[in-house]
């Protein structure tokens, strides 16, 4: 059979269009096109949604590198008027929601200057940049500014798969030989003998195009209901004075939206304030150079990506006045690609039909032999009557209905229906499959990359154990933090909260009920935490000093660092991430009495020392460390040595209850689980061996080990590795290509950041933890893991399994019934000669059966 289904073999995932072309050419018999390629991508309309997409591309590109000579000519011929309406006059706002969007979608630095810059676009929208939008005016800018919503295709109706499923072509010919037959056999043999035939056919086509309607129906509705969990994606603004998690879609213009590294810019907006902003623009004007967003390059586009850094944006655009909601608007015409075994059950299809075919061809023509000779031999050759085109016209409907019955149209739709229904029960165990193909390929995996933090451990970090001032505390509370308090000096402890307050992009905030709040990554929470514990003051540290730079930690630097110039004048770099780094910048240590004296070597072994200890209780060690700056010619300039160690950090991420379960799970099912992770070796294998992933065989190495392999050494080596520490995304990468390219392993990837993508992209199922996940990463993944738990992804595995297996089954069982009802059809036309009487009840149930296939 294979080698027949040679031209129906698409890949899991990024199929070419040559391949998706190749196989729809391939579909010789088609009954029905309207119904067999409505849940597969519109070749014609992706092809015309991707011109349309290329021209905006074009139009943004325009105005983002060419904006200078247009602006000039613009200045030179005079501005373009925007009227205020007159409701938004009454409302107290001074600027047209036309020209807010034509100045950030030009890039209009003129025309935002002509608005008093931000400030001033702040005042005409009725905002203030510290307290945001009040909860009691939304109503009012939705209804002035629009929703941030976008035009969507309507939703098909009951009547309209009615309408699809009587285009069978088939079913067609079928009426067509119901009302002949009620047309003839009323002469003939009169009433009501000469109706049942007809109304036979009738009823059983009314019964397939029912079956058929429903069936198709149940399944949009379930596609729906995906619909709208993959658009549940939310931002952090500032309303009302306090910051607070909304829904993108309840977003109005005047909100103060905080962005962060991962991050899909939500709308319109012009900068507030920020730190490194780099933004991917490439989504909307094609280029791959990220852009530096400033005070100088003011403006967000709706749907670009943060790559870097962290900041504050005015939201001034929303929905279909983006040009993300124009292009939006494009992209629902494109589709979704079809699936591996949807292809492959076309082809199965194709092929029995071209037997069916074959079979029909046959019947009618012994039918119909049989008939002239029976005639001929009594002498009735040239006497014709109207029960004569009868008996023929039921030959030729035994014809048509044993095509009905051997091709199996319905067979694809019904595993569609059936990956539709396993994708919805995988919602319900905490898993949004984002693409059917992935419940497949899911059944099949043979090895899970999977991260650590978070996905194997809760993710709820607090700070476990300390090493300062050459003394390590165990931290339990207020009361170890009364007894640090009194052995360290004022002065460290002073330092010590400068690192932990002033080198973070978290932020305390109060809540409605005037509680302290901490919102940022689970390791940040956890220092804050301590800081506030130690009695420090997070406000207070923040207007007293004053950050000049900061660069914010991402996954390759594996650090955070922050220029802050103090009260009197002088400026100090801070500096914290794993321990390794942070120490090799250091060549000094503080004492107890704050000041710095030289590390020497013996204190710098002690401290690795302590480093692998909290490394081997499975603690996630970090060391903060600063340095006071004397040349202000570079004080722009954060230092990469020369830094005094101020604390080695122990925080403690404990591990997820049922992990343990679910990795042995795995190796009992023949999956392999390899841990991928940023933290130390001595952390990775702890928590490996809680986890049951590093056995005696296994092997954990660093990353750095890694990427120095050659292309022999990584090929001998990676099926033995089971933990990878120190890693950077591109290790993950790597590892990922070779698994699936030099050992034919179907290989499954959890991520959460934003280099994660690659990754998540290149694996034959990505899988986005949905907390800690950043909207990049769950873009590039084929399945999102609502609770971040590898106990999910362990149950999605099973499902698909589960899936596949069923499907197969009820395969081989659908197409043994279309064969048996093939080669019955066929012997009892033959045999028996016209349907007579029973001509009805035959093409009820050969239609219903080819309705349940």
């Amino acid at each position: 059979m294979e080698r027949y289904l040679k031209d129906f073999d698409v890949q899991p995932k990024h199929s070419s269009e040559a391949a998706l072309r190749r196989w729809r050419s391939a579909v010789t018999i088609v009954k029905n096109r309207r119904r067999r390629f409505r849940d597969v991508a519109n070749l014609h309309m992706r092809s015309e949604a991707e011109k349309k997409k290329l021209k905006i591309q074009e139009k943004i590109r325009v105005a983002l590198y060419v904006q200078k000579a247009a602006l000039q000519f613009i200045d030179a011929g005079g501005r373009v008027e925007h009227k205020l309406s007159e409701e938004a006059r009454e409302a107290g706002f001074g600027i047209a929601p036309d020209e807010l969007a034509s100045i950030v979608r030009g890039h209009d630095i003129t025309g935002l200057k002509a608005h008093d810059g931000l400030k001033g676009l702040a005042s005409k929208v009725r905002v203030s940049l510290d307290e945001g939008v009040k909860s009691s005016d939304i109503a009012t800018r939705q209804n002035i500014y629009g929703l941030n919503h976008y035009t969507e295709k309507p939703s098909r109706t009951f009547l309209m798969f009615v309408w699809d499923a009587l285009h069978d072509l088939t079913l067609i010919i079928l009426m067509i030989c119901a009302v002949i037959s009620i047309g003839v056999g009323l002469p003939t043999e009169g009433w009501p003998e000469g109706m049942y035939d007809g109304v036979g056919i009738l009823v059983s086509i009314f019964l397939v195009v029912l079956v058929t309607a429903i069936s198709d129906y149940r399944q949009s509705l379930q596609f729906r209901d995906l619909d709208k969990e993959k658009k549940k994606i939310f931002v952090q603004v500032t309303r009302d004075g306090y910051r607070q998690k909304i829904s993108i879609y309840d977003l109005v213009v005047g909100d103060i939206v905080h962005l962060s590294i991962g991050d899909q810019v939500p709308a319109d907006g012009v900068f507030i304030s920020g730190y490194s902003l780099l933004i991917d623009e490439s989504s909307l004007s094609g280029e791959s150079e990220p852009v530096h967003i400033s005070e100088e390059k003011p403006f967000f586009l709706s749907g670009t990506k943060v790559t870097d850094g962290s900041g504050k944006m005015l939201v001034t655009t929303v929905g279909m006045r983006t040009e993300w909601g124009k292009l939006m608007e494009t992209l629902t015409e494109g589709g979704d690609d079809e699936t591996p075994l949807q292809v492959k059950l076309n082809g199965v299809a194709t092929i029995i039909g071209k037997i069916g075919l074959a079979f029909a061809v046959l019947t009618f023509v012994v039918l119909v032999v049989r008939f002239l000779v029976e005639k001929a031999l009594r002498k009735e050759f040239t006497d014709w009557s109207s029960s004569d085109a009868l008996t023929l016209l039921n030959y030729f409907a035994i014809a048509v209905t044993i095509i009905v019955v051997a091709v199996p149209e319905g067979l694809p739709l019904a595993v569609t229906l059936s990956l539709a229904f396993a994708m919805k029960k995988l919602m319900k165990e905490k898993a949004l499959v984002r693409h059917l193909s992935a419940c497949e390929t899911m059944g099949s995996a043979s090895c899970i990359c999977t991260d650590k933090t978070g996905t194997l451990t809760t993710n709820h970090m607090v700070v476990h154990k300390i090493w300062i001032c050459g003394k390590a505390e165990e931290i339990k509370g207020g009361e170890s933090a009364d007894v640090l308090k009194s052995e360290i000096s004022g002065r460290v402890s002073s330092i010590l909260l400068q690192a932990i307050f002033q080198n973070t992009s978290s932020e305390v905030v109060k809540d409605k009920d005037g509680k302290n709040t901490i919102l940022g990554t689970p390791t940040e929470s956890a220092l804050l935490e301590f800081g506030l514990l130690l009695g420090g003051n997070f406000d207070a540290q923040r207007k007293e000093n004053k950050i000049v730079k900061v660069e914010p930690f991402n996954s390759v630097k594996k650090k955070m660092s922050v220029l802050v110039a103090l009260p009197d004048g002088r400026i100090r770099a801070f500096c914290k991430g794993a321990s390794e780094i942070i120490l090799s910048m250091c060549n000094k240590i503080v004492n107890y009495d704050g000041e710095s004296i030289p590390l020497s070597e013996v204190q710098e072994r002690n401290i690795t020392d302590i480093i692998n200890g909290f490394g081997s209780e499975a603690l996630r060690t970090l060391c903060l460390a600063f340095k006071d700056v004397d040349d202000t010619s570079n004080e722009n300039e954060i230092p990469t040595y020369g830094y005094t160690l101020i604390m080695v950090v122990g925080i403690k991420d404990p591990m997820r209850p049922g992990v343990k379960d679910a990795v042995q799970t795995c190796l009992a099912a023949g999956i392999t689980v390899r841990m991928v992770t940023g933290d130390n070796i001595n952390t990775a294998k702890a928590i490996a061996k809680e986890c049951g992933i590093l056995t005696e065989d296994g092997l954990a190495i660093e990353g750095p080990e890694f990427r120095s392999m050659s292309l022999e050494e990584m090929k001998e080596k990676i099926p033995q590795i089971q933990v990878m520490a120190r890693s950077l995304p591109s290790d993950k990468h790597t590892l990922v290509t070779h698994l699936r390219k030099l050992h034919d392993q179907v290989v499954a990837v959890t991520g959460d950041g934003t280099n994660d993508a690659p990754a998540l992209h290149e694996a034959d199922i990505g899988l986005a933890m949905g907390i800690a996940g950043t909207e990049v990463a769950k873009e590039n993944a084929d399945v999102i893991i609502m609770d971040d738990n590898f106990a999910t992804i362990v149950n999605v595995a099973k499902w698909g399994r589960a899936v596949y297996i069923n499907i197969q089954k009820f395969v081989q069982f659908q197409l043994t019934v279309n064969v048996v009802a093939l080669i019955v059809n066929f012997v009892s036309a033959c045999i028996s000669g016209a349907l007579a009487h029973g001509a009805s009840l035959f093409i009820s149930c050969s239609a219903l059966i080819c309705a349940f296939a």
